[in-house]
């Protein structure tokens, strides 16, 4: 897992926001012709966002961002992760979010992490369990039932 950078992870990303599978949870694809005039030359550069490459070649994203304010855990810091369909089902995502939360871990030991995903969305429900995350509360949102879940940072004793 690494910070974006190089220009051959704008095509990874493309890839992911163009994606008919991957829209399905988050609001739909958007064209690919947008994305390709609109999406600058590196992706992407900000604190909490990692690409996620296999063999050099970009599979996915994990993002820790703080959450909006007026939404359920308003600002806690909030997981997201998006993953090309094509490595789906094989534990990729598990490790870097894991990776994700146990960096997050020792840069702010004992703060919480929500994950927030559409009740329909199995998977997310899945691995959200298997990363250790506890639903806090479902509620209607952009026309779907949503899941809201929370995973509590360990607290390393001092010294």
């Amino acid at each position: 897992m690494t910070e974006p950078g190089p220009i051959r992870d704008r095509g990874g990303f493309v890839e992911l926001f163009a994606s008919p599978e991957v829209g399905v949870y988050v609001g739909g694809a958007r064209p690919r012709d947008e994305l390709e005039r609109a999406m600058p030359a590196v992706p992407g550069q900000r604190p909490g966002l990692f690409v996620v490459d296999l063999d050099g070649a970009m599979i996915g994203m994990v993002t820790l961002d703080r959450r909006d304010a007026e939404r359920p855990g308003g600002g806690k810091a909030e997981l997201g992760y998006l993953f090309l369909p094509e490595v789906w089902g094989y534990g990729y995502a598990a490790e870097a979010c894991a990776a994700a939360l146990g960096w997050f871990a020792g840069v702010l030991p004992g703060e919480p992490v929500v994950l927030n995903t559409q009740a329909a969305n199995e998977r997310a429900l899945r691995l959200a369990a298997k990363l250790g995350f506890t639903e806090v509360e479902r509620f209607e949102a952009y026309g779907a039932e949503q899941w809201f879940g929370v995973w509590s940072s360990p607290v390393t004793p001092p010294g």
